[in-house]
C-alpha cells in the first residue's frame, strides 16, 4: 500500500497500519458498527487537519515540526511543513507518546524524507 494524498495530508504507512490494526481492535472489541464510526471520526479527523492546518497543536517537550490532534481516544502525530502535513503515527492518547514516536524514528524519519523530496519534485 503507498501512502496516500489528499491536497497537501500524506499517511505514512505506519500511519496506515495504524488505522488498520484500530479498525481491527475496535471491531474485535465493540462490534463492526461500533468500529465503524470510530474509523469513520478519524477519517473526519484527518479531513478537518488537512482543511485546517492550524488546529494542529505543538508539543513543549517536542520538536517544533511535531504537531498533534487528537480525535476521541487517538492522537495524529504529524510533521509539518510549509506545504505538507505528513501524518507519521496514529498512536493511542494513554500511551508514552514520545517514546513511541522514538521506537518508530528511524522508519519514519526515511519515510518523511521520501514523501518531502516528492512533494519537491511535485509528484
Amino acid at each position: 500500500m503507498s501512502p496516500k494524498a489528499k491536497g497537501n495530508l500524506l499517511l505514512t504507512q505506519r500511519a496506515l497500519l495504524d488505522l488498520g490494526n484500530i479498525r481491527k481492535y475496535s471491531t474485535d472489541q465493540w462490534g463492526r458498527r461500533t468500529a465503524e464510526k470510530y474509523v469513520d471520526d478519524l477519517e473526519a479527523g484527518l479531513e478537518r487537519i488537512r482543511e485546517q492546518p492550524r488546529l494542529l497543536q505543538e508539543a513543549p517537550d517536542m520538536h517544533p515540526a511535531l504537531k498533534f490532534y487528537r480525535v476521541r481516544q487517538h492522537l495524529f502525530a504529524c510533521d509539518v511543513q510549509s506545504r505538507s502535513i505528513v501524518v507519521l503515527a496514529v498512536i493511542h492518547a494513554n500511551m508514552d507518546v514520545p517514546h513511541r514516536l522514538a521506537e518508530l524514528q528511524p522508519a519514519l524519519a526515511a519515510e518523511v524524507e521520501l514523501l518531502h523530496s516528492r512533494l519537491r519534485r511535485g509528484k
